[in-house]
């Protein structure tokens, strides 16, 4: 197993409790439980709770297990603890305010840790956690090329090779997972969205692509049944002249990448290359924005200003499901922050990584447009995905 290094820990670290003293120069102390942020911060996923105070050593204290925490963690500091009740004779007093994870921590759970520290105001740290995963370091990065580069090539050649006529969507999407997990994928595609679950992302042919979703995303997919909007669904067969529409996930050590290819098994309508092109400009004039100090929320405004009304009819989904953004970070979840969206103000940085996905959606034929991902530099988007922006044709 990769560990990631002790270096890499103590910077995430620092940079965070940089990004606490932006959003509350006065907070005093954070306690982290979501395992996803346990393993930024860490190295491991075990079963605990991380406590970040302003001015003194942070302290991971563990309920289980301790000693794969000490087999995979470079973290300076982890302690055995039986019970919420050992954390505080190790912290001593934080006083009577805890900053915690609000959008990810249940009520609950918070309220079994704080009858040992009774904190009366209860702040949220979600926005510095968000902002400090959102710009990776170069170990990052490194695993983000590495995940990028399964994906073009199994999206890119992989997929176009395997598609025949009669296979069901859940077959095309069973040998995708295959291949993606042949060549690295960890087998997971984790999404940070509330009461959300994604597994694989969404294959689909023809208007399969915009069935109703309760995902907020442009896409739809009918998937296995009503228990498992999921996937690809088994009776759906692929005809003739159908489109073929695949926007998957890929994971590696943890981090992610996001892809959208769209297939043409046979003709297509000329509106369906139409409407794709249309969508290729949009995503390069939001890539051609991506550069340090430009702000998303007016990415998405000056893109979106040259849209017509018709077009945006069907465009990133369809009446009141329509969503309103270009795109979004990926990073551990593969829904992270910033978002190119309205309200979304502060200034993209450098080695941001981002996904930017429009798509538009033709009535009896399907949802087509793109997604690649890119690191936002000084010159404006670079994908790692690579750079196919056609319908490929079969």
């Amino acid at each position: 197993m990769n560990l990631i290094p002790k270096e890499e820990l103590l910077n995430r670290l620092d940079a965070f409790r940089e990004r606490m003293d932006q959003f509350d120069p006065s907070w005093n102390a954070v306690f982290i439980i979501n395992k996803i942020n346990i393993f930024y911060f860490t190295g491991t996923q075990q079963n605990g709770v991380l406590v970040i105070p302003k001015s003194d050593d942070a302290v991971f204290f563990v309920r289980r297990s301790f000693y794969r925490a000490e087999l995979e963690s470079n973290f300076g500091k982890i302690i055995n603890i039986k019970s919420f009740r050992d954390i505080p004779p190790v912290t001593g007093s934080l006083g009577k305010t805890i900053h915690i994870e609000k959008e990810f921590v249940p009520l609950a759970h918070f309220e079994r840790i704080n009858k040992y520290f009774e904190f009366e105001k209860i702040l949220s740290c979600d926005m510095a956690i968000a902002a400090t995963r959102a710009v990776k370091s170069e170990y990052e990065l490194n695993i983000l090329r590495q995940c990028g580069r399964v994906h073009e090539i199994a999206m890119e050649t992989y997929v176009p090779a395997i598609i025949s006529g009669g296979m069901s969507e859940k077959e095309l999407a069973s040998m995708i997972l295959k291949h993606l997990l042949d060549n690295g994928h960890q087998g997971i595609t984790r999404i940070g969205m509330f009461n959300a679950e994604l597994y694989l992302g969404q294959i689909c042919f023809g208007d399969n692509s915009m069935y109703p979703n309760a995902f907020d995303g442009p896409g739809g997919i009918k998937g296995l049944s009503p228990a498992v909007p999921l996937f690809g669904n088994d009776d759906r067969k692929l005809s003739n002249n159908e489109l073929v529409f695949v926007d998957v996930g890929c994971g590696m050590e943890g981090y992610h990448t996001d892809k959208t290819q769209v297939y043409a098994y046979g003709a297509l309508p000329d509106e369906a290359y139409e409407y794709h092109e249309k969508c290729v400009k949009i995503l390069k004039e939001t890539v051609k924005r991506m550069k340090p100090g430009n702000i998303p929320s007016k990415i998405y405004e000056e893109v979106m200003a040259d849209v017509s009304e018709e077009f945006q009819q069907y465009f990133m989904g369809y009446g009141d499901e329509r969503v309103k953004f270009l795109g979004h970070g990926v990073g551990l979840v593969i829904d992270e922050y910033p978002v190119f969206a309205k309200g979304f103000d502060l200034p993209l940085e450098e080695n941001m990584v981002m996904a930017v996905e429009p798509k538009r959606g033709i009535p009896g034929v399907g949802l087509v447009g793109l997604e690649n991902t890119y690191i936002v530099t000084e010159e404006g988007g670079i994908s790692i995905t690579g750079q196919e922006t056609n319908i490929i044709r079969l």
